[in-house]
């Protein structure tokens, strides 16, 4: 079933094609040698409405629903600008829109919208990683405040964001998913320190950083939600966060496959265009029916989702099969290229690069299996 798209969605897919191309596709390569994406292409993304656009108009979006945030990253697949716009739009800000109160979003939602607030979350610890309930970053209240004390690790966005989203231990209980409270914790606060901009294989424009927190003194104020909750609301907005990263891992295959279809219609070898070769040509069939497989499931789910449908089962299965989908099409594109693959100048040694990880962010492929296991009853 595909997406219902309605005539603004198709306007709107337009104006962010058009933005891409002239904003974005001329200056990728440099902002990514440079590994930064200058602040004011955010700005730029925001003015014209492109950042939470799902956001309601009083809190400087458009109303667009979920199926605007499909069309952005679905365009900077095409214009292949790997930038954290969707991150930003469709995984942190939610979490300010949906358990912030009226004040919290009144302050900081349209800076979220306009670009002038870029944001992060901040799950991933030294010693903790699928395992959320282990957090140990500690809030302790002080008065009207809390006293954060931890370290963060590989937070995207982190080295840019001015508003970072944290989870913290707040309580002693011995069940531990009770003990978890998610804070806002802003740009220049007192013992928030961005300790390095972090080194990594791919997607070098992301700004991922190590945040330490040294006596960091929050007011009570800019807790989202209520005390002890922050497991569960995790868990809530996890839904959307698979979605959008099985979203990514499906555009990035798409991309790498017309790369690697191109190639092989144009290089030629033994007197003929190497797609005529039956082992290559196979691997393309094989390449395009996945694809096509990733794409009808992940319609399907999105139309659930924007429904309000519980799809937990259904976006782990997306989530691992359809990132591992495009890591065996960037291994087969790449090896159709051959020596010219493995260099940095083809758009898919990059795209190689930067599509291992969507077997490990948001939830490995083996969370994703034991999740699916234990709903089978296993």
């Amino acid at each position: 079933m595909s997406i219902a798209y309605r005539e603004e969605h198709d306007m709107f897919r337009k104006s962010v094609r058009k933005f891409l191309q002239k904003e974005v596709v001329p200056y990728f390569k440099d902002w990514y040698k440079e590994r930064q994406v200058p602040r004011e292409i955010w700005m730029k993304f925001g003015s014209q409405g492109f950042l939470c656009p799902w956001l309601p108009e009083e809190y400087g979006g458009a109303d667009l629903g979920f199926e605007s945030s499909v069309i952005v990253s679905e365009e900077l697949a095409k214009a292949d600008a790997d930038i954290a716009f969707s991150l930003h739009s469709d995984v942190v800000v939610p979490y300010i829109a949906a358990y912030g109160n009226e004040e919290q979003k009144q302050r900081w939602l349209p800076g979220c919208a306009s670009g002038e607030l870029l944001t992060a979350i901040a799950m991933t610890e030294p010693g903790t990683g699928s395992d959320l309930a282990g957090i140990e970053t500690t809030a302790v209240k002080d008065g009207s405040d809390y006293i954060i004390n931890g370290q963060k690790l590989f937070i995207t966005n982190g080295w840019d964001c001015d508003l970072a989203i944290v989870v913290c231990k707040t309580g002693n209980s011995p069940k531990q998913h009770h003990n978890l409270s998610i804070l806002v914790i802003e740009e220049g606060t007192s013992g928030f320190i961005k300790a390095k901009k972090m080194e990594k294989m791919g997607r070098h424009t992301e700004g991922t950083a190590e945040l330490v927190f040294e006596d960091c003194r929050v007011p009570q104020s800019n807790r989202l939600g209520e005390e002890g909750k922050g497991f569960y609301y995790l868990m809530e907005k996890l839904q959307q966060e698979r979605l959008v990263a099985a979203l990514g891992a499906l555009t990035a295959a798409e991309k790498m496959f017309e790369e690697g279809l191109e190639y092989a219609k144009t290089r030629k070898a033994f007197g003929q265009p190497i797609g005529k070769f039956q082992h290559n040509s196979f691997k393309l069939a094989e390449m395009a029916t996945e694809i096509e497989i990733g794409r009808t499931f992940f319609q399907e789910l999105v139309n659930e989702h924007i429904e309000g449908k519980d799809i937990v089962n259904k976006v782990s299965m997306a989530k691992w099969w359809i990132s591992e989908m495009a890591n065996r099409v960037a291994y087969d594109s790449l090896q159709l290229h051959g020596g010219y693959g493995y260099m940095e100048e083809y758009p898919i040694s990059r795209q190689y690069q930067n599509v291992r990880v969507d077997t490990i962010f948001a939830g490995t492929t083996e969370i994703m299996k034991s999740i699916i296991a234990k709903n089978l009853g296993l």
